[in-house]
């Protein structure tokens, strides 16, 4: 990458940051990068979001991915998607959407939301509001 492309690049990551109103300190524009520097939408886990940035020059701590993706959430820049109760996946894409999640690997992947049809919703308890629905399909080779 050229001088210009990496202004370019952190540029974009400082205005990302911005827009959840987070300051853009060294480890937020780090694993920022990691996340949607390259345009890409990703569904990550923290440990996965640790191991690729142990392979770059910005090293951080796992609390410190734990303690970053969850203020990525908070000031929703992405949302956390929850397969069971050990494990989480962080999503970059906001819109609402299903997953599909692949129990032989652990990976999970966007499931076509145009063929999901939602008919009705239960009618949230007296003093509550729905915030989500998240809807994960669990897959297994057949």
């Amino acid at each position: 990458m050229n001088d210009l492309t990496v202004m370019h690049t952190e540029q974009r990551l400082v205005e990302w940051l911005a827009r959840g109103g987070l300051r853009p300190t060294r480890q937020r524009i780090a694993l920022a990068s990691l996340l949607v520097g390259d345009g890409e939408h990703r569904h990550v886990t923290a440990e996965g979001l640790y191991a690729a940035a142990a392979g770059t020059a910005d090293k951080v701590s796992l609390a410190t991915v734990y303690n970053t993706l969850r203020a990525f959430c908070d000031a929703g820049l992405m949302n956390e998607v929850v397969v069971d109760g050990s494990r989480s996946y962080f999503d970059t894409r906001l819109d609402d959407h299903p997953h599909f999640y692949w129990e032989d690997t652990g990976a999970l992947t966007d499931a076509p939301a145009a063929q999901l049809k939602i008919a009705e919703l239960p009618a949230a308890p007296e003093g509550a509001e729905i915030a989500r629905v998240d809807v994960v399909i669990r897959l297994k080779k057949a």
